[in-house]
């Protein structure tokens, strides 16, 4: 089987999961990436060679925590590269009614936390408490902001094999999937859809960014999501964006479901 390599200084990672390349289809004159059709979603591809390079740096590490908000994808994405790669996963959300997300977690195996007064910052302390009290625990940085992530990114952007766009849209919270697409296409012109997260100039890269009128954890309204599977929280809110700004042909990387 075909192992999998990164070029971004850690050419040492290898692993031998092999996840379906992103589908592309169209859509109101746009190329859509329909990454919604892999469980986990993007990110999954990008945990799967995080997971690695903990294992092969730190073979001490049993378990990865992570603190997602209620709505988050990555707490899906890193349960199924946890599941994968023989690691166990721990994610603490704001106590309450679970998102179909952590429904699924949960299914999959992982140890939710639940904490109240779940604000972004109480989450985080519960995680970062959790891996200093139990043994063999390593946090997950917010958003995946890591290099290994973002690399692993560009690559799948590079995978798809096609020309190069001339123009680039994502949603936008932490921008790592925007950083990595700026990665594979540099000549391309990115835009940024911002979302639940004051984005940073790093974190932007040299995306132009919109700022979403809703608000993280609400859904897109039914009468502007795509013509296709969006996150109502996430990729959904992009698309009228899109049809008001962007140019015919444009890319829109559709992380999950």
């Amino acid at each position: 089987m075909q192992k999998q390599f990164l070029d971004y200084g850690y050419n040492h990672i290898q692993h031998d999961i092999q996840l379906p390349k992103p589908s592309i289809m169209e859509y109101d004159g746009f190329t859509v990436v329909r990454d919604d059709l892999l469980d986990g979603g993007t990110k999954r591809r990008a945990f799967t060679d995080y997971v690695q390079w903990v294992k092969q740096t730190n073979p001490n590490v049993t378990e990865l925590v992570y603190a997602s908000p209620r709505q988050g994808y990555a707490q899906l994405s890193l349960t199924y590269a946890c599941n994968d790669l023989g690691l166990k996963s721990t994610v603490t959300v704001p106590q309450g009614q679970h998102t179909w997300l952590t429904e699924e977690s949960i299914r999959l195996g992982c140890n939710i936390i639940e904490v109240p007064m779940g604000f972004l910052t109480n989450i985080q302390a519960k995680a970062r408490k959790y891996v200093e009290t139990n043994d063999g625990c390593q946090l997950v940085p917010f958003g995946g902001d890591h290099p290994i992530i973002i690399e692993s990114m560009k690559n799948a952007a590079l995978s798809l094999n096609i020309e190069p766009p001339k123009e680039v849209w994502t949603v936008m919270s932490s921008g790592v999937l925007s950083r990595g697409l700026q990665k594979a296409w540099p000549d391309a012109k990115v835009y940024g859809v911002r979302i639940g997260h004051n984005t940073t100039d790093r974190e932007r890269g040299r995306a132009e960014t919109f700022l979403s009128k809703y608000k993280f954890h609400q859904d897109c309204k039914e009468s502007e999501r795509p013509p296709f599977p969006s996150s109502l929280t996430y990729d959904s809110k992009a698309w009228t964006w899109m049809k008001e700004h962007a140019s015919e042909g444009a890319l829109f990387w559709n992380v999950g479901k």
